[in-house]
């Protein structure tokens, strides 16, 4: 049986092949979070998660530095593929939490004088 003629002479790729190599490619180029991951792949975030969380689990890729989340606090692993010792989370000293907390209370009394 003959393939049909949108496929003759092309070669079958699978998507799912085809975004897999495309992740272990980016996390072989560089350090990058599952958020970056997922938008140079296509693939949905909680799908890189997944894919992050097994090599980590594995020993084959280690956390090398944390980034801020939305509301500053540095709880976004960045992966790197190969064998290494994880980057320990770095800890806010009390000083640094009350310096924040005194900005933000600043920032909203600033914003209720101007409404």
């Amino acid at each position: 049986m003959n393939p049909p003629p949108t496929h003759i002479g092309r070669k079958m790729v699978k998507i799912g092949a085809l975004s897999n190599a495309t992740l272990m490619f980016n996390l072989l180029e560089g350090t990058y979070t599952c958020k970056q991951l997922a938008e140079q792949t296509g693939l949905h975030y909680g799908t890189v998660l997944n894919y992050a969380s097994a090599l980590y689990k594995i020993g084959a890729c280690h956390i090398c530095g944390w980034e801020e989340d939305a509301r500053g606090r540095r709880t976004v692993r960045v992966y790197q593929l190969g064998f290494g010792k994880d980057m320990k989370k770095p800890i806010m000293t009390s000083k640094e939490k009350s310096q924040r907390y005194r900005t933000k209370q600043l920032n909203k009394k600033m914003l209720f004088m101007m409404a």
